[in-house]
């Protein structure tokens, strides 16, 4: 048991070690000989942009299914245990994907002009989902902030 507590432990140092390495480089690793040319500057590209881009994706995948598998499991152990809880937090769940999918419907299809980029990604669902990041991201800033003053009312109010 005491080898099974300290897998996680190993995992989080060498995910760590690693992301630090991958800043490192894309922050003293240089710039590219040729700069980009945006409006008649030119802007100097780190060498390790992909590496450093690449790693966040690989993060961000990790996270998303690492917070899946807990949902999954903590609703199957709270539904053994207590129905009616495992009912309320599947609740918040829903609210959360309906929240993003009306962030989804609030984003706009339409071309953003990015000065210096010809490229065909800020267009459509792309640029729609752009704007629906954006958007979930003010919403779960706004109730991240009402939490916090909740939480902070409600102990104060407790004692």
């Amino acid at each position: 048991m005491k080898n099974l507590n300290l897998i996680p432990k190993i995992t989080l140092w060498v995910l760590l070690a690693l992301g630090i390495i991958a800043s490192v480089m894309f922050y003293a690793g240089g710039d590219e000989a040729q700069g980009l040319e945006v409006a008649g500057d030119i802007l100097n590209i780190p060498v390790f942009t992909n590496l450093f881009l690449n790693w966040n994706y690989i993060l961000l995948t990790l996270a998303i299914i690492v917070t899946i598998c807990a949902v999954v499991a903590s609703f199957t152990l709270k539904f053994k245990v207590n129905r009616k809880k495992a009912i309320s937090s599947l609740i918040i769940l829903v609210a959360f994907v309906l929240v993003a999918v009306l962030c989804w419907f609030l984003g706009s299809p339409a071309e953003m002009h990015i000065v210096g980029y010809e490229g065909t990604d800020n267009v459509g669902a792309m640029a729609q989902m752009s704007d629906a990041i954006m958007y979930l991201t003010y919403i779960l800033l706004a109730g991240l902030i009402c939490t916090i003053c909740w939480g902070a009312f409600y102990t104060h109010i407790k004692k």
